[in-house]
């Protein structure tokens, strides 16, 4: 479970860090009023996410979309609020609706690992994937779907993803995962492999 937390911070952060920028609507012109005051609310909410003040976020958030119904960047805020307080329901829905706004990888790469810690894995790879073709080249989404798939006993599926997250970034922590899945399924010459090139990787990052 620690490795879906894990997994699932490194989501958040990315978002948090990262943030989709709210489209503004071209149908109408804003008023400056208006544009200050969105601002402000979305000033609010992030500094209340940072401080750790989830009502505080929420009602901000909230108060968002009562004005602007399809901001796809505050559903994706709001489910990631949830998702910190374990409300897993609530947070999908609100990915969903952002994705239904903005067919955005970060929205549906956070559903996914809300099916994930929820044991919704079919689902959980089925978003991951779909993430995948929106955007293949964020190591996060193959470890999180590698993760589906082992659930699933899906291990050469789990495997592969591994190898293209490595590919992408050759971390020794995701070679120790292929080694674990090997090692689970008594597969002793793989873990020799796959355990000398994690020394040989551990070597080139010390020497570098």
């Amino acid at each position: 479970m620690l490795t879906v937390f894990v997994i699932l911070l490194f989501g958040i952060y990315l978002t948090f860090f990262f943030p989709i920028e709210p489209k503004e609507k071209k149908v109408e012109e804003k008023s400056p009023k208006y544009t200050a005051q969105m601002k402000k609310l979305w000033q609010v909410a992030q500094t209340s996410m940072k401080e750790r003040k989830p009502f505080r976020a929420e009602k901000a958030l909230l108060t968002i979309l009562k004005f602007d119904e399809k901001n796809a960047a505050a559903y994706n805020r709001l489910g990631i609020l949830y998702a910190k307080g374990q409300k897993y329901d609530e947070a999908v829905e609100c990915f969903e609706i952002a994705q239904s706004l903005d067919n955005n990888p970060a929205s549906i790469h956070n559903a996914g690992l809300i099916y994930l810690e929820t044991g919704a894995y079919e689902k959980a790879a089925m978003a991951f994937n779909q993430a995948i073709e929106l955007e293949g080249d964020v190591p996060a989404r193959y470890i999180a779907l590698a993760k589906a798939e082992e659930k699933l006993g899906n291990n050469k599926k789990a495997i592969n993803a591994l190898e293209n997250a490595y590919e992408l970034d050759p971390k020794v922590s995701t070679l120790r995962q292929i080694l674990a899945i090997y090692e689970n399924a008594g597969d002793t010459e793989a873990v020799t492999a796959t355990a000398a090139r994690a020394i040989l990787r551990k070597r080139q990052i010390t020497n570098s």
